[in-house]
């Protein structure tokens, strides 16, 4: 096990602190390639797990809006469906943020919405 693998496993922050250094001055040969790539590869999952998570919640209470809401405030009056009117506006604003922070991520998001959309129906069927 190279320093580098080791200090991956005792101190990320040194770990990551430390191939800044080695990129920086274009010291490539004493990257830690095997660690590198499986960080790399971990911060595209979880874009991509924010980009469904926040899809899901937002559908889901799009849908509850579109078909719940009606009968729903017709039963109760006090549903007024602030709740899910800010969840909704909440979910776009930060989609917006995650987009413009990760624009690759826009390429994907027809796939995601399409990935999430049988979950929020699920979601949005049994809640309320």
């Amino acid at each position: 096990m190279t320093e580098l693998s080791t200090l991956y496993e005792t101190d990320y922050a040194a770990w990551a602190a430390r191939h800044v250094e080695l990129l920086r001055t274009g010291r490539f040969a004493e990257l830690d390639i095997e660690h590198l790539l499986e960080e790399l590869s971990d911060m595209s999952k979880s874009e991509r797990r924010e980009l469904e998570s926040r899809l899901l919640i937002l559908i889901a209470h799009l849908l509850k809006w579109e078909f719940q809401y009606q009968t729903l405030s017709e039963r109760w009056r006090e549903l007024k469906g602030e709740s899910w009117r800010s969840t909704i506006v909440e979910q776009r604003k930060q989609l917006v943020v995650l987009l413009r922070q990760s624009p690759g991520l826009k390429s994907i998001l027809a796939e995601a919405i399409a990935a999430t959309y049988p979950d929020a129906v699920d979601l949005a069927k049994f809640s309320t």
